[in-house]
């Protein structure tokens, strides 16, 4: 018998699954923690580490409410487990900010009302800082009107094209475009 049939056999007779000692660097701290190897990087944050600013919306990868930054990248952390990220550095809408000291993202949103329920606007906060850190790699999107260009020119369009992975039920991206793109040319906020 395989290690992964005892595995099951176990789970089927009510016994749990083994957990895995895992660190993970979340906003700069070193946590250690214990998991299901099966548990998403969602879960870990808001059931483990008690970190709430990241949302489970549709728990699926649809909706980008869950959006963290791994290694400066965004990623929607209810697809991904967080036994994968052990040696990565993870952000969260709590290390960009907070109340006292918000980061440029953050004071744009809130200058633009750039939320209405703000059930997705951590996400959209953290997809929108790792968008604009392509924009700055000089990455194209699907909108981008000249590829060969120096630098990318962040259009209503070009933005819309970018944050396509975060659905906002509310409807506020008129205010949500208008945040990024402050916070793309340095004004308000």
């Amino acid at each position: 018998m395989s290690a992964s049939d005892t595995d099951a056999m176990r789970r089927s007779q009510g016994e749990p699954a083994p957990h895995s000692a895992i660190t993970l660097n979340v906003n700069d701290q070193v946590r250690r923690l214990e998991v299901d190897p099966r548990t998403s990087l969602l879960d870990a944050l808001r059931e483990q580490l008690r970190m709430s600013g990241t949302k489970k919306g549709c728990d699926h990868g649809q909706c980008g409410a869950c959006t963290v930054l791994i290694n400066g990248r965004r990623v929607n952390s209810c697809l991904t487990l967080a036994v994968m990220h052990e040696d990565d550095e993870i952000m969260t809408i709590e290390g960009l900010g907070d109340p006292d000291h918000l980061g440029p993202v953050q004071r744009a949103f809130v200058e633009r009302d750039g939320f209405q329920c703000g059930y997705c606007t951590p996400g959209q906060i953290c997809s929108a800082v790792g968008m604009l850190a392509e924009v700055a790699a000089g990455w194209p999107s699907h909108a981008t009107a000249d590829v060969s260009a120096p630098r990318i020119t962040m259009t209503d369009d070009e933005i819309r094209e970018r944050m396509s992975g975060n659905i906002c039920r509310c409807a506020a991206y008129p205010n949500i475009v208008a945040a990024i793109r402050d916070s793309a040319e340095g004004g308000p906020g």
